[in-house]
């Protein structure tokens, strides 16, 4: 095995895969507190159409991070709840939130500023305007 840090199958790109999608850590983060109904995740979670749902905890399913458990009766339902496995991501998620709340702030404002430097200012034509040098 390699430590070549940029190889598709490297440890550390592999967690960093598993958080680079928006909606693995914020599930992962939900379940913290005990199984759920998907209907539950929706609410507590807000923004997640309920494909994007099913997707995710799909893929945190085949990740081992989830697991799924069906039980029988009218109406039959679903929940999903942390694995060990899944519980091992909770500090690292806490982490980055409490990076986020202390450098939020300043996140934002760069992006702020970015956005002004490359904003077209009126009366200078960026791109078509004819004028030649």
């Amino acid at each position: 095995m390699t430590t070549d840090a940029y190889l598709a199958d490297c440890r550390a790109r592999l967690a960093f895969d598993l958080m680079s999608n928006t909606w693995n850590p914020v599930l992962i983060w939900v379940l913290r507190h005990g199984p759920r109904r998907p209907g539950e995740l929706r609410e507590l979670i807000g923004g997640i159409s309920p494909k994007v749902l099913t997707e995710t905890l799909r893929r945190l399913e085949f990740n081992g991070l989830v697991t799924r458990t069906a039980y029988a009766g009218s109406p039959p339902r679903v929940e999903y709840g942390l694995t060990d496995l899944g519980r091992t991501l909770l500090p690292p998620i806490e982490a980055f939130g409490a990076w986020a709340f202390s450098h939020g702030d300043e996140v934002m404002e760069a992006q702020e500023r970015a956005a002004d430097r490359t904003a077209p200012r009126p009366g200078n034509r960026r791109a078509g305007g004819g004028g030649g040098l």
